[in-house]
């Protein structure tokens, strides 16, 4: 009997000596996750941390999982969209009820800048300057560009758009896939890329803007997501996305093709953020630093198709490098200031109340 709970007390001291170390092998439900690696910093299982966060499920579930497994600490995700998220932080102000918002675009976090926590990532000396915060707000996720994905079996080759212009051509009217900027932060982005194509600070911006809407013929799409599936699934021809939703298409064989826009495109950041009065504070540096780290870094680029943040990051196969694209100098903080007047001008047009 007193051999038995002695081999009972060594098997459950064994296991607690093996959650201490960490699962450098664990993923998600596809069987994908991190490489293995050196844990996040901090004391390991005791602690607990919520996510506010709109990335899709694909996204989240392998990277979480692996955090939950290298340190202990339990994570209740709470999902979304981007500005659904955003005014339930505002809401909650005074009695923060979430730690860390991941995902959604540097505008979007620097428009909320002032519920978020500042703090520098361990990492900051890994990240690419360019994408990382002056005001030290948010850290970088990813980079990611806005382009137009087309169906090659709806757009022949030789009639693929080269830019924002040509969508406007009267063959693709009602068959251009865009989400409401309303509801959509990559959507806004997309808006905000146009206008600083054909004029950010001037009414030619604008014009187009009209003009675009025009095309797409009162179809104003939910959620983002509905546009890569729309054209993936032969609903339309075209439609405006973020490179990485195109890329895990083509990947997974859909009959989908990409254009860089000639007139240029942003390739800006999204982001993550501690929420001011985070009660798990110590948890949720750990786990900026643990997306900014190298084992996420290289998950998020070669599984999930985003552009890497970090200077060290490898090339990935079908990613053309950054500066073989042509990128418009995008203004994060015209983005964040005048994105409640954007949006409700947008909507003003598609409305018909502004001609």
């Amino acid at each position: 009997m007193r051999k038995k709970a002695f081999l009972s007390f060594l098997m459950v001291v064994m296991l607690l000596i093996s959650a201490g170390c960490g699962s450098g092998d664990s993923g998600s439900s596809n069987g994908k996750g991190t490489d293995s690696g050196a844990s996040p910093e901090g004391s390991k299982g005791t602690g607990r941390l919520t996510v506010y966060s709109p990335n899709q499920a694909e996204i989240n579930n392998p990277i979480i999982k692996e955090f939950q497994d290298r340190t202990g600490i339990q994570v209740q995700l709470i999902s979304g969209g981007t500005g659904e998220l955003l005014k339930r932080v505002e809401a909650e102000a005074s009695n923060p009820l979430g730690d860390v918002f991941f995902g959604g675009g540097q505008e979007s976090h620097d428009a909320y800048k002032d519920y978020f926590e500042p703090y520098v990532t361990s990492e900051i000396d890994n990240l690419e300057a360019d994408y990382t915060d002056p005001g030290q707000t948010w850290t970088p996720l990813s980079i990611l560009p806005m382009i137009i994905i087309y169906n090659q079996d709806l757009v022949p080759e030789g009639e693929k758009p080269k830019g924002w212009e040509d969508l406007l051509d009267p063959k693709w009217k009602g068959k251009i896939a865009f989400s409401d900027p309303a509801r959509s932060a990559s959507s806004y982005t997309q808006m905000v890329t146009m206008l600083t194509a054909f004029g950010l600070n001037d009414e030619k911006g604008w014009d187009f803007i009209k003009k675009f809407v025009g095309a797409l013929d009162n179809k104003i799409l939910s959620s983002s997501s509905m546009v890569y599936k729309g054209v993936a699934d032969k609903e339309f021809a075209l439609g405006i996305t973020s490179e990485d939703a195109a890329l895990r298409y083509i990947e997974g064989g859909a009959k989908v093709g990409i254009i860089y826009p000639e007139e240029g495109t942003s390739a800006r950041a999204d982001a993550l953020s501690i929420m001011k009065g985070a009660k798990n504070l110590e948890e949720a540096k750990q786990f900026i630093d643990f997306v900014a780290g190298p084992d996420v870094q290289s998950l998020i680029q070669k599984e999930f198709k985003r552009r890497s943040v970090r200077k060290d990051a490898e090339k990935v196969e079908g990613i053309p490098l950054t500066k073989d694209i042509k990128v418009l100098p995008y203004d994060t903080e015209w983005a964040s200031n005048n994105k409640d007047e954007a949006v409700a001008r947008f909507t003003r047009i598609v409305t018909g109340q502004e001609q």
